[in-house]
């Protein structure tokens, strides 16, 4: 079975899924503080029906941004939830705050 939404545990494993990525990838940051939990929560559905919809096309990485600090600082990600499309470890396109469906597929439909 293929992981749908990857999720490293440190910087490390971000860097290692980045690396072997032949295909675009959706980083997805998180946070688990009080403010962020719940824009957070209403987007991790949303993350996977991503995966689903793309696959083959871009690769979901789910990074905590807690975990991950090193991604965070490179990408300039400054709150959570925020969305990073990476192609061959640049940062190309970038968006923060709760996104709905529409929204999220036409960042994605843009940059692809």
């Amino acid at each position: 079975m293929t992981v749908r939404v990857h999720q490293p545990r440190e910087d490390a494993e971000f860097a290692f899924i980045l690396a072997r990525a032949d295909v675009p990838v959706l980083a997805y940051f998180h946070g688990v503080w009080p403010k962020a939990v719940a824009a957070c929560k209403e987007m991790e559905p949303l993350v996977r029906e991503v995966a689903d919809a793309y696959q083959g096309r871009l690769i979901v990485v789910r990074a905590d941004i807690a975990r991950c600090p090193g991604p965070v600082r490179r990408y300039g990600v400054t709150g959570a939830p925020s969305f990073v499309l990476i192609d061959r470890g640049e940062a190309t396109a970038a968006g923060s705050g709760p996104m709905a469906r529409t929204a999220l597929g036409a960042f994605l439909d843009a940059h692809l």
